[in-house]
């Protein structure tokens, strides 16, 4: 059973934002969590303080530093994009939860997204947050909700469209311009005339993500679900202008779909998609937003632009899987072409997982051990992103080599995977495959030095000088929940569940 975010109440809202899922919306191995300190900030930081002057004024100190937020790095394609991960400092993640999450501000919060939704908006969007009320994990059914309504509604609008425009936001997250974040809460022009007044919810907001982001305007923290709230806030105003553009003109029998700031156009007409484009790009401006160029693609038949090209190719290369690949060699190679063309994609790891679930029934040592590792290993390299399955997919192989192999195996593996720049998430998964045979692991990854004992704060804490509680309770040992040293050497498919429940929809018809 899901339930939509906005639909429940403030209690229930603020205990899904202070989950360890909800804080980062990432894979961790099972030994990391957010949690203890976000609920020992949590005690400090009682809701109702957050009204008071001395509350928020200390806070708005880290406007004032650099490095207050915590940023992970992930490389998308092994080599030069990279994409940050940002941890929101727990105080002011904390701060904004209670902010949001007060009975007061959560009904005008909610009621702002119905009044989006009222207006007879020309833009449907599918990706409002959800919550899962069973064993399902909530980014799962996020990702199902993706499916649902997102591409299957594609698919049945082939019925009555023949042209499909898709685009998206350049960096949506870091142009997002703060100050719009009061503009969707109130219009734009009542939110400039009251632009100092401290009581206002969009502006007390837009202080509190700055000030972990060094007092800057421009952009907001990627990896949370608080800060998916914000940017789908900012978007769903963004829609209500877009609607009202598109009324002043002649513009019929058109659909379009939104998914965060995936944008998808369905007319009769490419001349009518392309006009309907420009629309869209002047409004995103007014926030700081443009769409990119590259991702921007005209489908002459729907069925097919409805479906990414790597699920295409997914679904055919799981065919061939079966019914031509005979050996584990020749489907991990065909996995390694399937990468090339499309890495990082949601399809590769839902192909991933599934053949982390087939190569965990494997109990002999192949003859080929070593050249599968390597063939595994490049995958990783290519596709960092997929790592949490491709470090299931390691673990098992290198399980089945004799004890005085497996050393060797996985520094081979470690010194190959020291050559992707910037990737600090690859080496918190490759830490906890390594950590269990008690081999030494370098990095400059912060969270890995400290599940190696060393003793690394994670956030900037000087604005924080006259709040040593607060401080005591953001020490980023807490993260620490288990012994890395105790986990099984061989990483089981379930201890990667989010992973892949999120890639069976995604990557799947």
């Amino acid at each position: 059973m899901v339930r939509k975010l906005f639909e429940v109440d403030c209690v229930d809202a603020k205990d899904f934002f202070l989950k360890n899922s909800s804080y980062f919306n990432a894979d961790l191995p099972d030994y990391l969590s957010f949690e203890p300190v976000l609920a020992d900030v949590a005690a400090i930081l009682v809701e109702a303080g957050l009204a008071e002057d001395g509350t928020t004024k200390f806070i708005q100190k880290g406007a004032r530093f650099d490095g207050v937020n915590y940023e992970i790095i992930t490389n998308k394609d092994g080599r030069f994009a990279w994409r940050p991960f940002e941890l929101i400092h727990p105080v002011i993640y904390v701060a904004l939860v209670h902010l949001l999450c007060s009975s007061s501000h959560w009904k005008e919060i909610t009621q702002r997204f119905c009044y989006f939704k009222s207006k007879g908006c020309a833009v449907r969007c599918c990706s409002l947050p959800v919550i899962s009320s069973d064993n399902q994990s909530d980014t799962a059914e996020q990702v199902k909700n993706w499916w649902i309504t997102l591409e299957q509604q594609s698919l049945r609008y082939s019925l009555s469209y023949s042209h499909l425009l898709h685009t998206d936001v350049t960096d949506c997250y870091g142009s997002l311009y703060t100050h719009s974040i009061a503009w969707a809460l109130y219009g734009r022009k009542t939110a400039k005339r009251k632009k100092h007044d401290k009581s206002l919810l969009g502006n007390q907001i837009d202080e509190l993500i700055r000030a972990g982001r060094s007092g800057q305007t421009n952009g907001i923290s990627q990896g949370s679900v608080l800060m998916d709230v914000i940017a789908e806030l900012v978007l769903g105003w963004v829609d209500t202008k877009i609607t009202h553009a598109l009324s002043q003109g002649k513009y019929k029998d058109f659909q379009i779909l939104r998914y965060r700031d995936d944008y998808r156009i369905f007319t009769n007409s490419d001349v009518q998609a392309e006009e309907i484009l420009k629309c869209i790009s002047d409004t995103l401006r007014l926030v700081g937003m443009r769409l990119g160029v590259s991702k921007t693609v005209v489908a002459a038949n729907v069925i097919e632009g409805s479906i990414k090209p790597d699920k295409m190719a997914g679904i055919h290369l799981h065919d061939m899987d079966v019914q031509q690949a005979k050996t584990l060699q020749k489907q991990l190679l065909r996995l390694h072409a399937f990468c090339r063309q499309f890495p990082n994609s949601g399809a590769l790891r839902r192909l991933l997982s599934e053949c982390h679930s087939k190569i965990s029934k494997q109990k002999e040592k192949p003859e080929n051990l070593e050249v599968q590792i390597a063939i595994v290993t490049d995958i990783g390299r290519i596709s960092p992103q997929a790592f949490p399955a491709i470090a299931g997919i390691l673990s098992h192989l290198i399980s089945l080599a004799d004890d005085d192999e497996k050393k060797k195996f996985w520094e081979k593996v470690r010194s190959k995977m020291q050559k992707v720049p910037n990737n600090g998430y690859l080496d918190i998964w490759l830490q906890r495959v390594i950590k269990p045979l008690d081999i030494t692991f370098q990095s400059k990854e912060k969270i890995c030095q400290i599940v190696e004992g060393q003793v690394v704060p994670l956030w900037n804490n000087q604005w924080l000088d006259s709040q040593q509680e607060l401080v005591a309770a953001v020490d980023a040992s807490k993260l620490l929940i288990k012994d890395p040293k105790s986990m099984p050497e061989v990483i089981k498919p379930k201890e990667i569940e989010l992973f892949t429940k999120s890639a069976r929809y995604e990557g799947s018809g």
